[in-house]
């Protein structure tokens, strides 16, 4: 992909840099790590779910996902697209009771194909998904107010009216303004979430961290840029850097 497809290729690049991560050894290891995450994906689909929730290896944290459980106001998971992001919900599921199950919110890719692949390989025991959309924020109100867990990628670019713009490594982004209103809303614990990909196969380590307390004058979705920029800078290479977060959304005022 990186070498066939410029508008990949421009997009990894420009974003390491801009980002501050500018080292050559760094960009092979960011498209070594984008095309092992790839790969991985149909075996995380497709194999038993006890067998993919045993490939995390080493879990930090835990113990925040227990003391949030027991108040009964619901988790939010914050899972960017750092590691492997579609293990931590399978896990979560796995290990969680019963009576607090997992809400994903996801959009569909556009290729039907591949959404009925996503589908059937999310459709596990103590897992559900609800559709970006207002029925399926919703959902995870309901979810929430239950006292259960919603899981949110919280990197993705929101269509306008849905979102701010707040700065991400040092470049303005339109960035979704979701998960505060949810925690808000139900009085749900925010935990952010990663899954880092250990070398040469040898599984996976889940990060959980609570969210930080705002700085000074620091909106709600700067406070969210910057937890995330911390965990990025821990773990670089395996970030979505193809990705393009700076997108402006149709309808939107890009800012300079």
């Amino acid at each position: 992909m990186y070498l066939a497809s410029p508008h990949y290729r421009r997009c990894l690049s420009t974003n390491l840099r801009a980002a501050g991560f500018a080292e050559p050894a760094l960009l092979r290891r960011a498209i070594a790590e984008a095309g092992k995450g790839l790969l991985e994906l149909p075996a995380i689909w497709l194999r038993p779910h006890e067998t993919v929730a045993g490939w995390i290896v080493q879990v930090s944290g835990w113990h925040l996902v227990e003391a949030a459980l027991a108040r009964r106001h619901g988790v939010i998971f914050l899972t960017p697209h750092l590691g492997c992001f579609e293990i931590t919900a399978q896990y979560y599921a796995h290990r969680a009771p019963a009576s607090s199950p997992l809400t994903a919110l996801y959009r569909p890719p556009k290729k039907k194909a591949v959404q009925a692949l996503m589908q059937a390989g999310r459709d596990r025991p103590n897992l559900r998904l609800a559709s970006a959309d207002v029925r399926g924020v919703r959902v995870l109100l309901r979810a929430l107010k239950r006292g259960e867990a919603v899981g949110i990628l919280p990197d993705q670019a929101p269509g306008v009216g849905e979102g701010e713009w707040a700065e991400f490594f040092g470049r303005p982004a339109y960035t979704m303004t979701l998960a505060g209103r949810l925690a808000e809303a139900a009085g749900a614990q925010t935990i952010l979430a990663y899954a880092e990909r250990l070398p040469r196969g040898r599984g996976f380590h889940l990060h959980l961290a609570p969210m930080p307390a705002p700085l000074a004058g620091e909106t709600p979705s700067r406070t969210l840029n910057r937890a995330l920029e911390g965990m990025i800078r821990l773990c670089p290479a395996q970030y979505g850097w193809g990705y393009n977060r700076y997108k402006v959304p149709a309808g939107a005022k890009a800012q300079a």
